[in-house]
């Protein structure tokens, strides 16, 4: 099921305003920049990939998102980039990518334990031989659930020049068997009422992820614990794992 952020145009539009480019996107753009070709599982409004074809990015960029107003940001920026709608279920790639990534936390919105091993199954079919598949989640021992609270706004600007106050909330005490709910809130002129959609992320630890790894064919070849490469502690912002077929 696609998350309602992301499938209602109006918000799809405030994706990339609510998301700019970071030390993370710099992270991944450096893979990027050695990989002759690429494929973006969860790619959103395809920032990126964008990024890398203006650039001058000459391989095979393709971008796979099951939202398809996201695509439609991302279509009408960069038309020169593969873009397909759907998950991994909709297209099979065998072997035909140097790099895999899952960038923005999308890992994240795979729930269900058969979700991660279909996606982790696909991704490793999906690259050659030395092929990377790098992805991140935040560590689940930094608690950030903790810190998404209404008193945390957000305060941007619309395509349309109109302002926006979008805030979070953790429902609940925090994870239930791994997984947080929220809401995320908008609020702003375009709207008679703030406007709420409900989300759902799973957490895993970098053991149970390594499991999840193993059981698709692939074996952890880094981990790190923020953008910088810093190592990964017990309370480290991020689990960036870069994974390599087994």
């Amino acid at each position: 099921m696609v998350d309602q952020a992301f499938a209602d145009p109006s918000l799809a539009a405030l994706y990339d305003s609510l998301n700019p480019w970071g030390p993370g996107d710099d992270f991944y753009l450096g893979l990027l920049r050695e990989a002759g070709s690429v494929l973006d599982i969860g790619c959103g409004t395809g920032q990126l990939l964008r990024r890398a074809r203006a650039e001058g990015h000459p391989g095979r960029l393709v971008g796979l998102d099951p939202a398809a107003a996201m695509l439609v940001q991302a279509r009408r920026a960069r038309p020169d980039v593969e873009w397909v709608l759907g998950d991994v279920r909709v297209r099979h790639w065998r072997a035909e990518f140097d790099l895999v990534v899952m960038t923005g936390h999308a890992f994240q919105e795979l729930v269900a334990d058969e979700e991660i091993r279909v996606c982790l199954r696909a991704a490793r079919t999906a690259l050659r031989d030395g092929g990377r598949f790098v992805f991140e989640t935040r560590n689940p021992g930094a608690r950030p659930w903790e810190r998404w609270t209404p008193d945390r706004v957000h305060e941007i600007t619309a395509p349309d020049g109109a302002p926006v106050r979008v805030w979070h909330e953790t429902l609940g005490t925090g994870p239930e068997h791994g997984r947080v709910r929220f809401t995320e809130t908008y609020a702003g002129p375009r709207w008679p009422a703030p406007r709420s959609v409900h989300g759902v992320l799973r957490f895993l630890d970098a053991v149970a992820l390594e499991g999840f790894l193993a059981k698709a064919g692939l074996t952890v070849a880094a981990q790190y614990g923020d953008w910088n490469r810093g190592p990964l502690t017990p309370t480290a912002p991020e689990i960036i794992t870069v994974a390599r077929p087994a």
